[in-house]
């Protein structure tokens, strides 16, 4: 895949991931939706959409989905996913993505490191400049974490760089998508099936829009999209990349909600692209 192709495709998947920090914090904290109540319904909505999308186009037979993705990559993504809801619960919006995205990163250049990977002082000094950054970013909402959520929250963010790392061998991202959500249904059907026993799905109707959001278009339809870059991306690019994921959410504040574009919102995000630009050219420059 060309750079003109793999650029923008990136920005979607990273607009995506966002997307659901927003979704997902709305769901659970302006309505009231149960995490497990959250987890299982975006589970299920990304599956749906994705088998919509193979169906339509008539390509494989849903049953044909057996032979991609994997287990390991559904076990990662259900991890994910439920650290990610539960976390969520306890932590605020700016503590929980510090936490997130710093596990990411840093699992998925340990990962490199341990295959032999090597960075050049370019790159060590792009990643600072982007973790400095963004540490500057969330400190002034930083609150007084957690011990649980803060554990939930790394281990989710341990499963999505392991995600991401089986992510980068993809030949067929949305059937492997696919197939990764595909497999968590029957879990998914448990956990349903626990849900209307014990308390029954009381979610209001926008709860069901954040919801059902998460999962069909940032999760199902964004995950596809990040698994079609990730093969094009060296590990310390889409590593670092993901730290400029609550920028974007801010930016989608300043476009859509009209909130203020501070002094202090530009600085981060002009030391977080800077450092990433900086791993881009290093990496650039190395080919």
């Amino acid at each position: 895949m060309s750079n003109i192709k793999t650029i923008p495709l990136t920005l979607i998947a990273l607009f995506a991931f966002a997307a659901n920090s927003v979704f997902c914090r709305l769901a659970l904290n302006s309505e009231h939706v149960p995490p497990l109540d959250f987890t299982v319904i975006r589970l299920m909505s990304a599956a749906f959409v994705l088998a919509i999308i193979i169906l339509f186009q008539n390509k494989i037979k849903l049953s044909g989905l057996t032979h991609h993705g994997s287990y390991s990559g559904a076990f990662y993504l259900f991890i994910y996913a439920a650290g990610f809801s539960y976390a969520y619960v306890s932590l605020g919006t700016a503590t929980g993505a510090l936490i997130l995205f710093a596990c990411v990163q840093f699992t998925m250049l340990f990962r490199a490191w341990l295959l032999g990977s090597r960075m050049g002082v370019q790159e060590y000094i792009g990643i600072f400049l982007s973790v400095a950054g963004f540490v500057y970013f969330v400190l002034p909402e930083l609150e007084k974490p957690s011990v649980v959520g803060c554990v939930l929250m790394a281990i989710a963010g341990v499963a999505w760089g392991f995600y991401s790392i089986i992510g980068s061998k993809s030949k067929q991202p949305l059937y492997d998508t696919a197939s990764n959500f595909l497999r968590l249904v029957p879990i998914s059907l448990l956990g349903l099936a626990f849900i209307l026993v014990d308390t029954g799905l009381t979610i209001t109707p926008m709860g069901w829009v954040y919801t059902v959001a998460s999962g069909a278009l940032a999760s199902g339809v964004g995950y596809a999209i990040w698994y079609l870059v990730l093969p094009n991306l060296a590990p310390s690019i889409a590593a670092v990349c993901q730290l400029s994921v609550p920028i974007w959410a801010a930016a989608g504040g300043i476009l859509l909600v009209n909130e203020p574009l501070d002094t202090h919102l530009a600085i981060s995000a002009a030391v977080i692209l800077g450092g990433i630009l900086l791993v881009i050219l290093a990496k650039t420059k190395s080919k």
